[in-house]
């Protein structure tokens, strides 16, 4: 059973990483643009552009989001949206009380933790860097060895 398990693996960190970087898309693409119900305390509306943290922590939201979504920069983009989700937690939140229950900061801690989760994993299957660095990258010695000589 392990086994079987163990060689999903890839695959559940890949579903994982879709669904973590789609939902923290989403609430980026609330916050600028005002779909999905819009930036939560706004009645559907927009962040104004510019304002401190929460039009920056909208962009990063949509961007870091997106890069997660299709494996491109995982572990770039997940660090970014772990460390402003922290900032989001700490200096918005935790100032009105210590627990993220009573604090509204649960989503904060979860998408923090998520993200650093797939720091340390990395993007699973299914992503686009696999398929690019695939591709691009230098082939290895026995694969150079194999290869007929041409003049």
């Amino acid at each position: 059973m392990t086994g079987r398990l163990d060689s999903a693996q890839p695959y559940a960190i890949a579903l994982f990483r879709i669904v973590v970087g789609l939902l923290f898309a989403a609430h980026g693409a609330a916050s600028l643009f005002g779909v999905l119900g819009g930036a939560m305390g706004t009645a559907g509306g927009t962040i104004d552009a510019g304002t401190w943290p929460g039009w920056y922590a909208a962009v990063i939201q949509l961007v870091a989001g997106a890069l997660v979504l299709l494996g491109l920069g995982t572990r770039a983009a997940a660090f970014i949206a772990s460390g402003s989700m922290a900032y989001a937690y700490f200096d918005v939140h935790q100032s009105a009380a210590l627990w993220p229950i009573q604090n509204g900061g649960e989503l904060s801690a979860l998408f923090c933790w998520t993200m650093l989760l797939l720091v340390f994993t990395g993007s699973g299957a299914l992503a686009l860097d696999r398929l690019l660095f695939a591709r691009t990258s230098p082939a290895s010695e026995e694969e150079r060895a194999a290869r007929p000589v041409t003049a």
